[in-house]
């Protein structure tokens, strides 16, 4: 981890923190610290800055922090895409909160089996501990928020739909919001698109706007999806001949649009 994230239960006072388990083990065994040295570290949701070893044993690692700067501002995308593969999911998370991506959901489509919904995977501890990973491996502190959406339908004739008429996410935090426009980004109206094999249209690169991209899942939306989508107002675009696993689409697309 390229970021040593703190919880708030890690403070036993506003400038010291005591770490056990999981970020204990990579402090020592991976970072090699000992005490004295510095790390980077960041308070979940909040600021970033330096930590410095206090003392650190094989039980826990205690530091004094000083946290003074913000996160990278987030990416201004909104990420929709179909249930996939627990495995692939979890790989998904972690790229998506890397870049910077802050909201995601999680839809159902004719092709997502129905297994899937039943994963433990999709816990919110488990979820949660993914985007953690991504947060750390990019030194950034602002969890994504997940939401689940097991009818298909109602949420691209609805919600969608009026994300992508411009309607902003009441889930989207103001400070999200507040940094992606003082990066220039037009937050007026969002740029709605629908990656899948075999479009017509290819995929906007450069935009100055936000987005908001669905992907489907393996094997692409049924055609009655589609048209739904674009019903909803969503462009339905390719990324080229190479059929990519998604996955690999995801930062793909991310890189081409931004």
């Amino acid at each position: 981890m390229n970021l040593i994230l703190l919880l708030e239960e890690d403070l036993i006072t506003k400038d010291r923190v005591i770490l056990y388990g999981r970020r204990l083990e990579h402090i020592s065994k991976v970072h090699r610290a000992n005490t004295g040295d510095t790390l980077n570290v960041g308070l979940l949701n909040s600021l970033m800055g330096r930590g410095k070893i206090i003392s650190m044993d094989k039980r826990s690692v205690e530091m004094e922090i000083t946290l003074d700067h913000e996160p990278p501002p987030p990416l201004p995308l909104t990420l929709v895409i179909a249930l996939p593969r627990p495995k692939m999911l979890r790989r998904i998370l972690q790229s998506a909160a890397a870049l910077g991506i802050k909201e995601i959901y999680i839809i159902n489509s004719w092709r997502v089996e129905k297994s899937f919904w039943l994963s433990p995977f999709l816990a919110p501890d488990r979820l949660k501990n993914e985007l953690i990973t991504g947060l750390e491996q990019a030194k950034d502190t602002i969890m994504p928020k997940i939401y689940l959406k097991r009818l298909f339908k109602p949420f691209v004739t609805e919600e969608l739909l009026l994300l992508a008429k411009g309607g902003r996410s009441s889930r989207l935090s103001t400070s999200s919001t507040s940094a992606a426009n003082n990066s220039g980004i037009n937050q007026c109206k969002p740029v709605a698109i629908t990656a899948h094999p075999g479009a017509i249209y290819p995929c906007p690169e450069r935009i100055t706007q936000s987005s908001i991209l669905v992907m489907g899942p393996e094997g692409g939306f049924i055609d009655i999806e589609i048209a739904t989508l674009e019903q909803a107002g969503f462009t339905t675009v390719n990324i080229g001949r190479r059929i990519l696993r998604l996955e690999t689409a995801v930062p793909f697309i991310v890189s081409k649009l931004y």
